[in-house]
C-alpha cells in the first residue's frame, strides 16, 4: 500500500496539481491585494464607499455580510479574466500541435473521385 501511494504521489499529474495549487494561492493573494488596494477605491469613487466588506444587514440576530460577498465576486471575476488572458497569450506563443491525419483508405479515395466526377458532370449541364 505504501508503494502504491508513492507511485501515486510521484506521478506527474499530482505534482503539476500541487504546483498549480501553490501558484494559485499566491496568485489569489496578489489579486486580492489588487482588488482591495486599487479596484475597490476606484469603485468607491463612484459609489461613495471604498470598502464593500463593511456592507451588511441584520435579520434578528443573524448578520449578512453581503459586502464581503461582493468583494469575493470581484476577486473571482478578476482572477478568471487574468487566467483567460494568460491562457490566450500562451496559446498564441505555444506552437499548435497538428493532429496526425489518418491515411485515407482506397475505398474513400475512390468514393471521393466518383463524387468529384459527378459534381463536374452536374455543373456542365
Amino acid at each position: 500500500m505504501l508503494k502504491e501511494f508513492k507511485e501515486f504521489i510521484s506521478r506527474g499529474n499530482v505534482m503539476d496539481l500541487a504546483v498549480g495549487v501553490i501558484i494559485g494561492a499566491a496568485f489569489t493573494s496578489i489579486v486580492k491585494s489588487l482588488v482591495d488596494n486599487l479596484i475597490n477605491p476606484l469603485i468607491g469613487i463612484f459609489l461613495g464607499q471604498i470598502d464593500f466588506s463593511d456592507l451588511a444587514f441584520k435579520v434578528g440576530s443573524a448578520t449578512f455580510k453581503y459586502g464581503a460577498f461582493i468583494n469575493s465576486i470581484i476577486n473571482f471575476l478578476i482572477i478568471a479574466f487574468v487566467v483567460f488572458l494568460l491562457v490566450k497569450g500562451i496559446n498564441k506563443v505555444m506552437p499548435k500541435k497538428e493532429a496526425p491525419t489518418a491515411p485515407i483508405s482506397m475505398e474513400a479515395q475512390y468514393l471521393q473521385e466518383i463524387a468529384d466526377i459527378l459534381k463536374k458532370n452536374n455543373s456542365q449541364k
